[in-house]
């Protein structure tokens, strides 16, 4: 395939599953000689990949005027708005980009037309699903939203979805369009075949523990189930230590919330706890942590005994130094979130031969096979414990041929350049037929999510 100029256009890069799909495409893309830039509204140095802060990505930050919410509302509303803003930066960008690779969020296809490029958008999963919708005021305010992801969505020149599972998810919120293609995510491999930091590295010295671990990754949001991990693990021998990791924003109230409900539900079911702080953290985020939390200190002595073993060790914003140590100490890796659509976690988990207990639904029914490379079980603290010791109970060498099977299928399954592969023979089919939509219809469908947003908060601010 010829050298391509591709624009990534992604709302927030920080650290998450679509974050990390994104950077390992656009890392993959780039080795194959196309030229890469990523667009967003937000990146912050100190909770990102490390490739999106040191040079090897060209990241690209457009800060609009627009808050991202109005005194804690209005958020799909001010996102549009601001996706919006960022569309037109891309539009009017000098370079004449042949891809635009949108994800997350479709509201900004329409002016992405100016750009005159193709338009190939990645669905996670269609908003219109896992938004609520039980009450008629959560129904009216959706309304005009919906019909515009919808719309928007159509839009694009091509569209893909990361499993099975969110194919089904995108036909039945949107009949009305194409079938997307499947594409699942890959790891880059590389990224993890690094050695985890020595000992005397503070982040990981405070990891240190003399039980078997467990471990859990995910953002702290409410819909990963986290606390379902915390119920199984007190019904595990006091030999076990759950380590809780994941994406922790000190910009997203439900981030330092759940955290705090998180580290309490722990302490109610009487388990110890460590919270420790991320690295470099501001004072504003050691205020919104638990007021125990560690600070890590500038250096660590290696002969130092490991910190009071817990039975569930919190580490949220974790670094990818920490990521490594844990992933290559643990024996077993929980995935708690049900009807996920698809889910890294467990792929990371069998590159690193760890054994993974994930809930059956959605996308983990697509990686983990049950009993060969893991086991998939029910939502509740009982499956999950069991599950969870029997990997703890097998013996060294089932344990060991468990995670061999699970690297061979990520290998043979989800490597980034099989994925890369599949990508550019996308594109190629996308590249067949000209651009879908013209310009001038783009600027007729913007309009209307600008009018249609501005109403929304409008009537909203007036009734409140």
């Amino acid at each position: 395939m010829r050298p391509l100029q591709i624009a990534f256009v992604h709302p927030n890069l920080g650290i998450g599953g679509a974050e990390r799909l994104v950077v390992d495409t656009a890392l993959a893309l780039q080795q194959r000689g196309h030229r890469v830039a990523i667009y967003t509204l937000h990146h912050d140095p100190a909770h990102c990949f490390a490739e999106t802060r040191d040079g090897t990505l060209d990241v690209r930050v457009v800060r609009p005027w627009l808050p991202a919410a109005v005194g804690g509302r209005l958020h799909i509303a001010c996102t549009v708005l601001r996706s919006l803003a960022l569309a037109r930066r891309v539009a009017t960008a000098r370079e004449q980009f042949d891809v635009l690779f949108v994800d997350q969020l479709s509201a900004p296809i329409p002016l992405l037309k100016h750009a005159h490029a193709h338009i190939f958008f990645y669905c996670h999963f269609p908003d219109y699903v896992q938004a609520p919708h039980a009450t008629w005021a959560q129904r009216l305010y959706r309304a005009p939203f919906d019909a515009l992801e919808a719309a928007t969505t159509g839009e694009a020149d091509m569209v893909a979805v990361n499993s099975r599972f969110t194919q089904a998810a995108f036909a039945q919120a949107f009949p009305g369009l194409p079938l997307p293609r499947v594409l699942a995510p890959a790891l880059n491999l590389a990224a993890y075949d690094t050695p985890p930091p020595p000992p005397r590295d503070p982040a990981v010295a405070a990891l240190r523990s003399p039980r078997r671990l467990v471990l859990s990754i995910n953002r702290f949001e409410r819909k990963k189930g986290l606390r379902l991990a915390i119920d199984a693990a007190a019904l595990l021998p006091r030999d076990v230590c759950l380590v809780v990791a994941g994406g922790w924003d000190v910009n997203v109230r439900e981030n330092t919330d759940h955290l705090r409900e998180l580290v309490a539900h722990a302490r109610a079911l009487g388990l110890s706890t460590r919270v420790i702080a991320p690295r470099a953290a501001s004072e504003r985020a050691l205020a919104l942590l638990p007021s125990d939390a560690e600070r890590l200190p500038a250096f660590a002595d290696a002969d130092a005994p490991p910190p009071p073993p817990v039975d569930v060790l919190f580490v949220p914003s974790f670094s990818e130094g920490q990521r490594a140590f844990l992933l290559a100490h643990a024996q077993c890796v929980v995935y708690t979130p049900a009807n996920e659509h698809l889910g890294i976690v467990p792929l990371e988990a069998m590159y690193m031969r760890v054994p993974v207990v994930a809930v059956d639904s959605g996308g983990p029914r697509e990686t983990v096979v049950h009993g060969e490379t893991g086991y998939l079980c029910e939502p509740s603290p009982d499956h999950f414990a069991e599950a969870i010791a029997r990997v703890l109970a097998a013996p060294v060498d089932q344990r060991r041929a468990m995670g061999d099977a699970g690297r061979a299928r990520v290998l043979q399954h989800f490597s980034l350049d099989a994925y890369a592969d599949k990508l550019e023979a996308l594109f190629e089919t996308m590249f067949e037929y000209p651009p879908a939509v013209s310009a001038v219809l783009g600027v007729l469908m913007t309009l209307f999510i600008v009018s249609t947003s501005a109403v929304v908060i409008l009537v909203l601010v007036l009734v409140s």
